[in-house]
């Protein structure tokens, strides 16, 4: 183990992909910062609050994981925490392009700041918050997509809807 490292997204709502990203990490680095970075090109469903509050209730159980928001550039936020990585999760190959553009930007912005992408497990690579919004919003099965709490959170956010 060592160093310090963010894990950034949008986290609307965090899903078991997530999760699964974050606890590998987790097993690598001293200190996992997730971050909320809220997207301005997305409309979100949940606050930043309400995401805040999901992440730490599923990050609980793993001693090494700190939980903040930022607005603004991932890589100040890397910095005012003294973050040597940022941790990035591929699903599939159409990440990969995307993601490679933002850690050539990064690198641009600060090349003492690694990126490390961590693949996901092959039974989250479908899954995006995207998705599990659509499902959970016509009254689909998200049990095996998300931890259980961001289920009944989002059953709550679609029953007032």
């Amino acid at each position: 183990m060592g160093k310090i490292s963010i894990c950034p997204g949008s986290f609307d709502p965090i899903t078991l992909g997530h999760l699964d990203i974050i606890q590998r990490a987790a097993r690598v680095f001293e200190e996992v910062n997730v971050v909320v970075l809220n997207n301005s090109s997305k409309a979100s469903l949940f606050t930043v609050d309400e995401r805040l509050g999901l992440i730490r209730e599923v990050t609980k159980h793993i001693p090494n994981v700190k939980v903040d928001y930022f607005q603004g550039l991932t890589v100040d936020y890397a910095k005012s925490v003294h973050a040597s990585a940022i941790i990035r999760g591929l699903r599939a190959v159409s990440d990969f392009e995307y993601e490679m553009q933002i850690t050539s930007m990064n690198r641009v912005l600060d090349e003492q700041i690694e990126t490390f992408f961590i693949m996901t497990n092959n039974q989250y690579s479908f899954l995006s918050s995207s998705i599990v919004k659509e499902v959970a919003k016509y009254g689909g099965d998200i049990t095996e997509l998300v931890p259980e709490v961001v289920a009944q959170a989002l059953c709550e956010k679609f029953a007032d809807q």
